[in-house]
């Protein structure tokens, strides 16, 4: 079996030494960069199966390689960044991140985060059965969806998130709930990065974003899947 391959993008070399070294210990490829021009060329050229990717980055900083990579590709990013404001993490998962650690880390922390996110995304252990509601149709063995026949480009974090919902429709979750259902237990987040990934799911999903028909709110509790599948 093909070894998975990691970018690591971090334009310090130590960070980018350790994580390198736990990473191709654990079975990993690892391609690095040092700056986001350099990423993106990598990305771009090699098709890496997750990037690690620091915000704050000399000639083209994380923001902008999110929203770049993310305009052609979903393979999964985990963010790293110094800072610990919450904005700052939102704004990451609003552009499409699937994960985020703060730095200081522990290595085996992020190894363990990487093996979550590849599972997620590989969908790994016997496929569920496909989810029809209304005009959706959900097909994990394919990692496929569709809206009306059209194909629906989710991440592995977007596309979890939605069939959680999707196979309890009318099943109200918590933030906590859905948190604990796409990251594991283990994840250690704020509640309202669940609303960034709904966020971005409601654009690509919804007609009518701000009017959703699929994903509804629950005021003061969280969300749930509209029973009527949207009709």
């Amino acid at each position: 079996m093909a070894k998975r391959t990691v970018l690591v993008v971090d334009d310090e070399r130590e960070i980018v030494d350790l994580l390198r070294s736990y990473l191709e210990r654990d079975g990993y490829r690892v391609l690095v960069a040092y700056d986001g021009r350099e990423a993106l060329e990598i990305a771009r050229r090699d098709r890496p199966d997750l990037m690690i990717l620091d915000l704050m980055l000399p000639e083209v900083d994380g923001w902008e390689v999110c929203r770049q990579v993310r305009a052609t590709s979903s393979i999964p990013i985990i963010m790293l960044t110094a800072r610990d404001e919450e904005t700052d993490k939102l704004v990451g998962l609003e552009l499409g991140a699937d994960d985020y650690i703060t730095k200081p880390f522990s290595p085996r922390e992020v190894v363990a985060r990487v093996r979550a996110v590849l599972r997620r995304a590989a969908g790994e252990g016997p496929p569920p059965v496909k989810i029809v509601a209304g005009d959706v149709e959900i097909d994990p063995a394919r990692f496929e969806v569709r809206r009306g026949g059209e194909v629906i480009h989710l991440t592995p974090t977007e596309f979890k998130l939605l069939e959680v919902l999707a196979r309890n429709p009318g099943r109200t979750f918590t933030r906590l709930q859905l948190i604990d259902q796409v990251h594991g237990y283990a994840f250690e987040g704020y509640e309202r990065t669940i609303d960034a990934h709904v966020k971005n799911l409601r654009q690509k999903l919804e007609p009518d974003p701000r009017h959703p028909r699929y994903i509804l709110t629950v005021y003061g509790v969280g969300y749930k899947f509209s029973e009527t599948g949207g009709n």
